[in-house]
């Protein structure tokens, strides 16, 4: 398909990729590819490549990313409501895969619906520290809550705010934070031509001044030592570079640091970063399974005045790699500052308190470690406060920490939430079922099925190969589907 550019765009892109402009435009006719990325919350790369049902080739530059053919339907598969795998384009998953998080970490995805970033960063920590995942548009942030729910997330809080809102609470917070800022979006023209109408209408200089605002917000929040990603879809060096360039004039306590091994870094600058930098970048060229081959690196050159430190930004072409545009950089704040001390939330006793004698008996057959002091209960709903999380009240908040359940007259109900946090192993009642057994699209169609081996009377976890899909009640052979509804296969 012929995709007419706007005048405006080419002549800028003439310009700025000279000999390399024919290749670009020839990337509009070439094969797109779907991306998948497996939650290694659930499943190992290897292990998932072992159960697809579909053919998979690796994405060289994310561990566990892959490209599919856009002739498969993977979120028609009950692996995909197991939350096995989230399906995002390949370029899409460099911000999180780069962003050095280690569990235990207090993490802030500041842009973050629809999810695609906030679950890998939750992946890499683990089941340990804290993922605070907002976007400002409150019907945005619904998805991005069920993304994170389908994914099993533990340690999650769900905002939709203003970053000078979160500021008010966070300042000083976190040690890592991604900004995956609103953009022009130039690097998804190929993929969604639509996308073009938007940047004739509002161009480049007013997301640029959305992203000097945002990034701000964003280094008052991260902690001295602590990493921040930047990232955008665009290749606009005024959005990119631009940024940049107006952050570490605003910020001198921010430096840029090789976000991947660089082939131009001299051995003199190597040995001016961080001993935890250095650490990281030894560890990433020893790592066969990734290749960043065809990455392009910043241009200081594209801006006015711009720094030698502006190299160390990454832009992905289309025309470069099998994938859409995105531009990365990685930021590390200096340790100039002390470290604010912050007071955990923990649940006074007469919170605890409100925990019915039901939600107890329930959470009993659970062997996940449930910290009771973390257990908060607001409108008779029971949720697990993630470790290390301070007061956010004030703050309009859409999920706190892992929903457990609601408790109702006489009985508890199990969210769904849960369902898909636990293990196969972890609840001790379970009936599980084989991808290809016709039941599991019943049951994910919210029908009945029939329960064909013992199960206990009581709340039954259904799962699919071992991996959770939701609960049911069962009772004397009668059972009755309760997977939630609004997630139901259609």
């Amino acid at each position: 398909m012929k995709v007419k550019l706007p005048k405006l765009f080419e002549d800028r892109m003439k310009e700025l990729l000279k000999d390399e402009y024919e290749a670009y435009l020839e990337c509009f006719e070439a094969r797109h590819y779907g991306g998948l990325r497996v939650n290694t919350l659930k499943v190992s790369p290897k292990e998932y490549e072992e159960l697809s049902p579909i053919e998979l080739k690796r994405v060289p530059f994310i561990k566990n990313g892959y490209y599919y053919s856009e002739n498969e339907q993977p979120a028609k598969h009950p692996y995909y409501f197991a939350g096995l795998y989230y399906l995002q384009e390949p370029s899409a998953m460099t911000p999180a895969s780069l962003l050095p998080v280690k569990p235990g970490d207090k993490v802030l995805d500041l842009c973050a619906a629809p999810g695609g970033k906030s679950t890998e960063l939750a992946a890499k920590l683990k089941g340990k520290g804290l993922l605070v995942a907002n976007d400002i548009s409150n019907s945005r942030a619904k998805a991005l809550l069920k993304n994170i729910e389908l994914f099993g997330v533990r340690n999650a809080v769900v905002v939709s705010e203003a970053p000078g809102k979160l500021e008010e609470t966070f300042t000083g917070y976190f040690d890592k934070i991604l900004v995956d800022a609103p953009c022009s979006g130039e690097g998804m023209f190929r993929k969604s031509p639509a996308i073009m109408k938007n940047w004739e209408q509002y161009g480049v200089e007013y997301y640029n001044n959305l992203q000097k605002e945002i990034i701000l917000s964003a280094v008052s929040m991260l902690k001295p030592g602590g990493y921040l990603l930047y990232s955008t879809c665009t290749f606009s060096p005024e959005e990119n570079e631009g940024t940049l360039k107006f952050l570490l004039e605003q910020a001198p306590d921010m430096e840029l640091v090789p976000a991947i091994p660089e082939p131009f870094l001299t051995n003199e600058e190597f040995d001016k970063l961080s001993e935890e930098d250095k650490e990281r970048l030894e560890q990433m060229k020893q790592d066969s399974l990734v290749s960043y081959e065809g990455f392009d690196f910043g241009k200081p050159s594209w801006i006015e005045d711009g720094s030698d430190e502006l190299k160390h930004g990454l832009r992905l072409w289309p025309h470069h790699i099998v994938g859409e545009g995105h531009f990365v950089a990685l930021l590390h704040k200096k340790k100039e500052a002390e470290l604010k001390t912050f007071v955990p939330y923990t649940a006074s006793e007469k919170e605890q308190k409100l925990l019915s004698e039901e939600a107890k008996e329930f959470l009993s057959h659970i062997s996940m470690d449930i910290d009771m002091k973390r257990i908060m209960v607001r409108d008779d709903r029971v949720y697990l406060l993630p470790e290390g999380i301070v007061d956010i009240k004030g703050l309009r908040t859409l999920r706190s920490g892992l929903y457990l359940g609601e408790m109702k007259k006489n009985r508890f109900e199990p969210s769904q939430s849960l369902a898909n946090a636990l293990t196969m192993e972890e609840y001790d009642n379970v009936y599980n079922m084989s991808a290809d057994d016709e039941d599991v699209i019943r049951y994910l169609k919210c029908e009945s099925i029939e329960i064909k081996k013992p199960c206990k009377d009581g709340w039954v976890l259904i799962c699919v190969d071992g991996y959770p899909l939701g609960f049911g009640k069962y009772s004397k052979g009668n059972f009755k589907n309760k997977y939630l509804p609004g997630w139901r296969l259609m």
